[in-house]
């Protein structure tokens, strides 16, 4: 059995898989609480959080999966990418259980647990597959030819789909986390009412840019006031929205279609909007790709995805020191704490 510890931003969370890749236990703390009022996660009130919790999740995911520690055969934590002060408390935690034990501790990137989650969908995915990873601090298309091998075939080259939501929930005066609230109000709206550019649509290009787009929000906003126009704020969010899923689905599309996939996996926090999901499904069938997203729970950070991805190194051997240390910066593909 493999414990799973996830804290690199503002969840703490905890889980435990069997041999056979099943998930006997997955706890999740939300700090949603802590960080709303101030409209974004607040980093040292996130590490802070962290250490007041972390004992109380484990302990949880270890007595829903009906075991105890000495059962354990490793422990799994993620060691970045994130927030340093986040990961040295999961990192510090798992260390110290696995000293406790006897045990090793398998350093997990957060990227790799995200890919990991293709495990977790309704209708699981194996290698080879094209991933959009998309959530509050990461935007990247992989093509991923194997579990160890993956190649990043698209990023973002400033903010994140998630942070894009934030933000203009921020503008419109709805509150934190954006995505949610943006998702909710959307529904009621209708985004021909409100026009936005497709944020960097150059399909020739798999990279993705939504600086712009806030920009562009912030003027549509600024003008309408100025002239002295009213708007539907649900129109403005369903506009806003759809900017952000077209050009999401077509650059995911447009690269599994230039490597050849027919498998597309779409995870990460932004996987949960219900129109990015809708919008994949209906272009899965109509390019005859096969669309696979995690269940809602399994699309945010969770420890699942860190434990199935810790059982699979573990067996490969890929486990790390006691000496390892965090990564706030850790690509894929970049060599593995020890």
């Amino acid at each position: 059995m493999i414990l799973g510890i996830e804290t690199s931003c503002d969840e703490t969370a905890a889980a435990v898989v069997f041999p056979d890749s099943t998930i006997r236990a997955d706890v999740v703390w939300s700090q949603q609480e802590v960080h709303s009022k101030f409209g974004g996660v607040v980093p040292e009130l996130a590490s802070r959080r962290h250490i007041e919790t972390i004992d109380q999740v484990v302990r949880e995911a270890l007595t829903r999966a009906g075991t105890g520690p000495r059962e354990l055969a490793a422990v799994a934590v993620t060691a970045g990418p994130g927030l340093i002060g986040a990961l040295l408390v999961g990192v510090a935690y798992g260390k110290a259980l696995a000293y406790t034990c006897g045990i090793p501790v398998v350093a997990v990137n957060h990227l790799e647990g995200h890919l990991s989650a293709a495990s977790l969908c309704a209708d699981p995915v194996v290698p080879p597959f094209v991933a959009l990873i998309a959530s509050g601090g990461h935007t990247s298309l992989y093509h991923v030819k194997t579990w160890h091998q993956t190649e990043l075939v698209g990023q973002t080259l400033d903010d994140a789909a998630g942070e894009a939501f934030d933000k203009a929930a921020s503008m419109l005066g709805l509150g934190y986390p954006g995505g949610p609230l943006i998702d909710r109000l959307a529904q009621g709206g209708h985004p021909g009412r409100a026009r936005f550019p497709k944020p960097y649509p150059d399909r020739v290009d798999l990279n993705f840019s939504f600086s712009g787009l806030k920009t562009a929000l912030l003027y549509y906003l600024r003008d309408q006031a100025k002239a002295g126009h009213s708007y539907e704020i649900a129109d403005v969010a369903a506009g806003y929205q759809h900017a952000i899923v077209e050009v999401l689905v077509d650059k995911t599309m447009s690269a599994a279609q230039r490597v050849g996939a027919r498998d597309v996996l779409v995870t990460g926090g932004v996987a949960a909007n219900s129109a990015l999901r809708a919008r994949f499904l209906e272009q899965g069938r109509t390019l005859g790709c096969r669309i696979h997203i995690p269940p809602f729970g399994h699309c945010t950070d969770n420890a699942a995805m860190i434990a199935l991805a810790g059982l699979r190194l573990f067996r490969d051997g890929q486990t790390a020191g006691l000496a390892c240390e965090p990564q706030a910066h850790w690509n894929l593909g970049d060599e593995r704490p020890r």
